[in-house]
């Protein structure tokens, strides 16, 4: 079992997705709406959480993403035609380096 879950409420275009590469069962309800749970691992969450500070679990350790991201690790669902794609979609979702200036040493 998962310590966190992020959750991705599904419209016609996700559902339609999900079910062309095969996923259709996957989708459940979730807070009253239609969705998909990601797993995802304590250190991905210190990660995810990390690269976007606004984000908030909620009692039961879920949350949803901002769009942009979510659009990504949707795509990455559809394209492996799996939800575990953690492992590899935290490498795209997470920058440690956004926001920060970039320093160099020259002298």
């Amino acid at each position: 079992m998962a310590d966190y879950f992020i959750n991705v409420f599904m419209d016609d275009n996700k559902s339609k997705r999900l079910e062309e590469v095969g996923l259709r069962g996957q989708i459940k309800e979730i807070e009253g709406k239609k969705g998909i749970q990601v797993e995802v691992s304590a250190k991905e969450q210190k990660k995810l959480a990390k690269g976007f500070p606004d984000m908030k679990f909620d009692s039961l350790n879920c949350c949803v993403l901002p769009v942009n991201a979510e659009n990504t690790l949707m795509d990455m669902i559809v394209n492996m035609k799996t939800l575990d794609v953690m492992k590899v979609a935290i490498l795209k979702l997470y920058n440690p380096l956004a926001g920060k200036d970039l320093r160099s040493k020259i002298g």
